[in-house]
């Protein structure tokens, strides 16, 4: 069988004006436009299979051994099996505790990374990807929203890569300190902008930017979750935890603080290659268009997004339900309009969605740490209370996984308030106090970002 190939969400939309984009690219061509030129987002042909054999083959190998079982299902034909087994291993260089919080149900803490976020494993593997794959003539433009740990994560993964410059949006009021102290002072080849508006506004400045044919020369990319490059990484953290804390064939349940669906997405991919995963929870915070439009069989995104303790979950339109309403049989564009609904029972039979207020989410800190002594910081709270809300509908289920997407060193007031100490702070977030950098402050203004683009790009 051949290389994957990849094709635009907005294929089949037929409406006035509208060209949508009706061709298939390989994984480097998507990797590298980051969009499709509808401003669709790319999704695999063929989602390859695991066996029941190779699933328990790789039963007690190491992470980044695992990533390249995975990840050369994709990216067979793309790149070199051997190659990308070290590009793997240099990726993969940091460990994932799997706590065990009572009986079979545990957190998995995806923060030991270089930014203390989930974000590393997709970034680190995509830079290395890009390095890779990119044409060493060209210099790339890598432009990314974040609403928090994304760009810290993008940022340190790309600092130093030659050829390839990063700029990142961030909401200004919308970062904790600590993460905009993290943003601000990455330097190099890494640019923040600090944009007087939503994160939602941010997404949108960006996917402005990529379908602006004035631009086309600067050769931009995305480094967000609507590239492929940052899906497909963020698979293999759920082979790995169920092989750590599975029997052989058992079911599973995995619960996803989620707000752009990209995490989300990688376990449904993960489920589709032939994870046993008995149900998906994707908890939201108090921005619940999903859980709405699950329990209404109506979606209608929510603008402006609600400012919530878990802000990197403050999406109103997540960009990756258009890959989740491709793989249901449906089609929603960027806008947020839908243009075909997906089937909407099968979805429910693989997804249970939920909304986590700000006071359950500051409930669930405090009650998980004085019941169990073990320390969530608020995005990991609210994939929690998605598990407890899950299990009080429907009971007890034996395997349950949570995960933990950002250390809760991120947030030392809201823990200080809640438990009455700051947590100590990982390695790698040491020296961030110490060190300089001032992000340069932009009006919510797509023009004004279109002009600092053209100013600072053309003549690099």
């Amino acid at each position: 069988m051949g290389a994957i190939r990849y094709y635009s969400t907005n294929r089949n939309i037929s409406e006035p004006g509208f060209v949508p984009f009706k061709g298939l690219v390989s994984f480097k061509e998507a990797l590298i436009v980051g969009q499709a030129p509808d401003a669709g987002l790319f999704m695999p042909e063929r989602i390859p299979n695991i066996s029941k054999g190779e699933l328990e083959d790789l039963r007690g190998r190491r992470f980044f051994e695992i990533a390249h079982c995975v990840l050369d299902k994709f990216l067979y034909g793309d790149i070199e099996s051997d190659h990308l087994l070290k590009l793997c291993k240099e990726a993969f260089n940091f460990q994932v505790p799997i706590e065990r919080v009572y009986d079979r149900k545990f957190i998995m803490r995806l923060d030991r990374g270089p930014t203390a976020s989930f974000k590393d494993f997709a970034a680190r593997m995509m830079a290395r990807l890009m390095g890779a794959l990119k044409d060493q003539d060209k210099i790339l433009n890598i432009l990314v929203a974040t609403s928090g740990d994304t760009g810290s994560a993008v940022g340190e993964a790309f600092k130093g890569v030659k050829g390839i410059n990063v700029f990142i949006l961030y909401p200004e009021k919308e970062v904790s300190g600590r993460q905009k102290k993290q943003l601000d002072t990455i330097g190099d080849n890494v640019t923040t902008l600090s944009v007087d508006g939503k994160f939602d506004d941010c997404q949108n400045l960006v996917k402005m930017a990529f379908q602006d044919k004035d631009l086309s020369s600067l050769n931009l990319t995305s480094a967000n979750s609507i590239n492929i490059g940052r899906i497909l990484p963020q698979m293999i953290y759920y082979f790995y935890s169920y092989l750590e804390k599975s029997e052989e064939g058992e079911p599973v349940i995995v619960s996803v603080p989620s707000g752009n669906f990209g995490n989300s997405l990688g376990c449904e991919f993960s489920r589709r290659m032939g994870l046993p995963v008995h149900k998906l929870i994707m908890a939201v915070n108090e921005n619940d268009e999903f859980p709405t439009y699950l329990s209404t069989g109506k979606y209608n995104k929510l603008s402006p997004s609600k400012a919530c303790i878990s802000s990197a979950m403050n999406v109103g339109h997540p960009s990756n339900l258009a890959r989740f309403f491709e793989l249901y049989g449906g089609t929603v564009d960027k806008s947020g309009k839908v243009h075909k609904y997906p089937d909407l029972n099968k979805m429910k039979s693989h997804l249970f969605s939920t909304t986590i207020s700000d006071q359950m989410t500051r409930d669930t800190i405090k009650r998980v740490y004085e019941n169990y002594n073990v320390l969530l910081e608020p995005h990991g709270a609210v994939g929690w209370a998605g598990l407890e809300s899950y299990i009080a509908q429907y009971g007890d289920f034996p395997l349950c996984i949570s995960l933990e997407t950002a250390h809760p060193a991120k947030f030392p007031e809201e823990i200080k308030s809640l438990l009455g100490f700051e947590p100590e702070l990982p390695e790698s977030m040491k020296d961030v106090d110490r060190r300089q950098g001032q992000p340069i402050r932009i009006e919510n203004d797509y023009l004004k970002l279109k002009n600092f683009l053209k100013k600072n790009l053309e003549n690099k």
